[in-house]
């Protein structure tokens, strides 16, 4: 760069890669692919018409202008928060072009500005996302800058964690290879991201399953301040890629878009053709810091940033199209004064728009419409059978009900059924519709969320609660803000099913109880049934509703006598967020849930005989919780105890108490009880599990203590 035009760039508000760089001496060789599994037919500005490219070039140098726009905004106290595009906008300028808005499907990362704009949207779509304004199309001011959500155009909703748009973007994938459609989905990531294992267990899904999936790797060479040599080994995922049987790979210069736009075509033709999944990787530059909150300069030399400034995609565009006669430098001129001053207009436009009201925090978290579900009042009168049974017969059931409900999880397939056969004779009957995953649970988890937005219903199968612990990412940071985070434009209906609890001498990773941590969770519901008609009931409602359900079903019970009920009908529906009292009493209340229900029966049965009648509550919804029929209850019985396998310390029946303590304090005769495990992890040995797990005995005691206080 000339000092001429230094100075110049110094002068004005000039976009990078614009006046001064134009007239660089940058090169512009118009390389295909550095290496890959593919042939690559190279294209020129000759095999484009020229509108097109001048189109391309506007929507680059909208993105950097918005880039520029942001950060002044920023400074202005107008914004709160920006992670840049800039270096970027080649690479995904190209794949955008390429793709079909609203017929592909697209799971971005949060540098995805470029293929926001290339799929439709505008620059007032930005400013009105940057200034989180109550009509942000993205998730009306729920979301942090540049964290994309479009139904109508197929853009899932961005998590900000790394590496969250890996799994669900294969579900989409998936869901469409089943549909027997050409759309492929497009997810992108930062080379960092790929440190993370979602992304390796979406690569393995995916090439096992020739999933129609483009991965494009947008490697800048840092994660924030760790560059890939600290990150990757060999130094690109390119490399990492090579492992998957299945997977073709490509990698190009993502500074050049001629390079970026022949690469691209010929994966997303492989991929369109059935022929598989391509992890893409495409060098880019970080023209700007990793975010507004990051400095760049304490861990980049100035000549390592000066190098950068000389491979800018949009100063390499400008000088291709000016060699090509599309471009003049009046042209050029002319487009980025346009650019600024529609950037400049839809900032101060967007500015002008209300924030969001305070009371609509609350809203959409979950579904808010009538989800159209009839609630049986009857009794069921069909033939006894046991929990795990009724699960099976409530599958089978929806399943015949809704050809898009998909049943899968580790061993349920084939004639296995999974370990507590819940799922028996669901592949004999619906073929693929009920399948093994691969031994993963993040997987099993991402992809649901996919399959779920491609319209699909899936009800996984996570084979104990013990080992859901690598799926909390996915449960928390996708499965539970999905509607939320999109301001209720998206949604993620599906169920988890989860065997939990102890009494069975399964020891530390067989024994656990995790109701605790999902009833943290805004967005999901959590149920518990304590015996063979809710489970059926609750399960079919949980299928048929339009949230997330963490259906938690104790394997002590699945065979129980305690458990076995008369079968409902096909239709029959539980309600969430309805205690039943299952016995009447006047003495005292216990309030509990799952396999503590029949201790509490038994306990009550005993008393019995000696004069103390004991009224239980068998909450079933643990989220949504209806504590109206708790303080109902206590407010007659004037006493309380609550009863919960978990550990008494901070488990879900603290919540209770606490609840009871605020709302009933003054209709109390006694002091609120609880009866649950004690604080350690469930040993195997009878006589260690017996002393950590509440017992008959317990239970009595506590009883008669309250009876007589």
């Amino acid at each position: 760069m000339t000092k001429a035009a230094q100075k110049k760039k110094k002068s004005s508000e000039a976009l990078p890669g614009g006046d001064g760089a134009a007239g660089s001496s940058v090169p512009t060789p118009i390389p295909t692919q550095l290496e890959g599994d593919f042939h690559v037919k190279p294209v020129t500005p000759a095999d484009f018409e020229p509108d097109e490219l001048l189109g391309v070039y506007r929507r680059m140098l909208t993105s950097r202008r918005l880039d520029e726009k942001m950060l002044t905004l920023l400074k202005q106290g107008k914004g709160f928060f920006h992670i840049g595009c800039a270096g970027h906008e080649a690479a995904q300028a190209a794949i955008s072009l390429l793709s079909r808005p609203g017929h592909d499907w697209f799971s971005l990362y949060y540098r995805d500005l470029s293929v926001y704009l290339g799929l439709g949207a505008t620059s007032q779509d930005v400013m009105l996302h940057h200034m989180a304004k109550a009509d942000d199309p993205n998730s009306g001011g729920r979301q942090m800058s540049e964290h994309y959500s479009w139904p109508e155009k197929n853009i899932l909703p961005v998590s900000s964690s790394v590496g969250a748009q890996f799994l669900p973007a294969v579900g989409v994938a998936l869901a469409n290879q089943r549909d027997g459609n050409d759309a492929y989905t497009y997810c992108s990531c930062g080379d960092g991201a790929t440190s993370q294992g979602d992304f390796h267990e979406a690569l393995n899904w995916a090439a096992r399953a020739s999933a129609p999936v483009l991965f494009l790797v947008q490697d800048n060479k840092y994660a924030i301040s760790v560059p890939v040599s600290d990150q990757t080994a060999g130094g690109t995922a390119f490399k990492l890629a090579r492992g998957y049987e299945g997977l073709s790979r490509a990698h190009v210069d993502g500074t050049d878009f001629f390079a970026s736009y022949a690469v691209a075509k010929a994966a997303i033709a492989h991929i369109r053709d059935g022929k598989g999944a391509v992890c893409l990787v495409a060098d880019t530059v970080r023209l700007l810091p990793h975010s507004s909150s990051d400095n760049h300069t304490k861990y980049r030399t100035p000549e390592e940033l000066e190098a950068d400034k000389e491979i800018d995609p949009i100063a390499r565009f400008e000088n291709t199209l000016k060699e090509a006669g599309i471009l003049t430098q009046d042209l050029i001129t002319k487009i980025r004064g346009e650019v600024q001053t529609e950037v400049d207009a839809a900032a101060a436009w967007a500015a002008t728009q209300d924030d969001p009201e305070a009371d609509s925090a609350l809203t959409h978290v979950y579904f808010e419409g009538d989800q159209g579900l009839e609630f049986e009042t009857s009794n069921p009168s069909g033939e006894p059978v046991v929990l795990v049974d009724a699960i099976n017969h409530a599958l089978h059931e929806e399943m015949e009900r809704n050809p898009k409900m998909l049943v899968y999880g580790e061993d349920v397939a084939g004639g296995k059924g999974g370990v507590f056969t819940a799922t028996r004779d669901l592949t004999k009957k619906f073929g693929d519709r009920c399948f093994n995953s691969p031994l993963a649970e993040a997987s099993v988890i991402g992809t649901a969320v996919g399959f779920a937005a491609a319209g699909y219903r899936p009800v996984v199968e996570i084979q104990f609660g013990d080992y859901i612990w690598p799926a909390l990412q996915q449960i928390r940071n996708q499965v539970s803000t999905f509607r939320y985070r999109s301001n209720g434009t998206w949604g993620c209906p599906m169920v988890i099913r989860v065997p939990i609890g102890g009494y069975i001498h399964g020891g530390l990773c067989h024994s656990q109880n995790i109701e605790a941590f999902f009833g943290h969770m805004p967005g999901l519901v959590v149920v518990m049934p304590s015996n063979a008609a809710d489970a059926k009931g609750l399960l079919k409602t949980a299928i048929r509703g339009q949230d997330p359900v963490i259906f938690l079903e104790h394997k002590a019970l699945y065979r129980a006598a305690s458990a076995r009920r008369p079968e409902p009908d096909t239709d029959y529906l539980v309600p969430f967020g309805k205690a039943a009292v299952t016995r009447e009493g006047t003495d005292l209340t216990v309030i509990t849930y799952g396999a503590l229900v029949s201790k509490a029966i038994n306990v009550a049965r005993q008393l019995e005989g000696e004069g103390v009648q004991v009224e239980i509550i068998d909450l079933r919804s643990l989220l949504p919780l209806d504590m109206e029929t708790v303080l109902k209850s206590v407010k007659k019985t004037n006493k309380a105890l609550v009863l919960y396998e978990d550990h008494e310390f901070l488990g879900f029946g603290a919540e209770i108490a606490a609840q009871l303590s605020e709302s009933a304090f003054g209709h109390l005769d006694a002091p609120i009880r609880r009866v649950a495990g004690k604080f350690a992890p469930i040993a195997f040995a009878d006589p260690l599990e017996r002393a950590i797990l509440p017992t008959d005995d317990d239970v009595l005691e506590a009883v008669r203590e309250l009876a007589a206080y």
